[in-house]
């Protein structure tokens, strides 16, 4: 127990759990997703998200959130190697690619996969692309709901 400047006696503060979030370049479904849990659950989750071959992040993942509020304009794409030393209570994987291939899912954490349609292979109008993103946003927001209450 810590004590207050009052002097009452308060609780400590449960430590956030440690959330990765994997996807093939970590640059649209896994940046999405890592921008939807800080905005909706930071107070309950420290997030991170990589990829196994980072690319950068794509405008149309920066439109689509802003769409929400939410920025992720500062966001870079990140290597998992990163974070290969770090402890996490979760890795989600956002792609199939990243549930085979990637060394971090195999550890003692509780491993979370569901995969999204790639939003950045669609070739198309601008339209279309935003079209696409916006429709793979809202199945990670909805899916993310329910985190970390859904079935491992």
């Amino acid at each position: 127990m810590s004590w207050s400047p009052t002097l009452r006696k308060t609780p400590p503060m449960p430590a956030k759990k440690r959330v990765l979030i994997l996807c093939t370049g970590n640059s649209a479904r896994s940046q999405m997703a890592e921008g939807l849990l800080r905005h909706y659950a930071g107070d309950r989750f420290e997030v991170f998200s990589a990829g196994i071959k980072p690319d950068h992040v794509r405008p149309e993942a920066i439109t689509v959130m802003g769409e929400l509020g939410i920025d992720i304009s500062g966001y870079r794409s990140k290597s998992v190697d990163e974070f290969s030393d770090q402890p996490f209570d979760y890795v989600l994987t956002v792609c199939d690619n990243a549930k085979e291939s990637c060394p971090i899912v195999q550890r003692e954490n509780l491993t979370l996969h569901h995969n999204f349609a790639d939003p950045a292979a669609l070739p198309g109008s601008e339209e279309e692309r935003i079209t696409l993103y916006r429709r793979v946003r809202d199945e990670i927001r909805e899916y993310l709901n329910s985190f970390p209450s859904n079935p491992a």
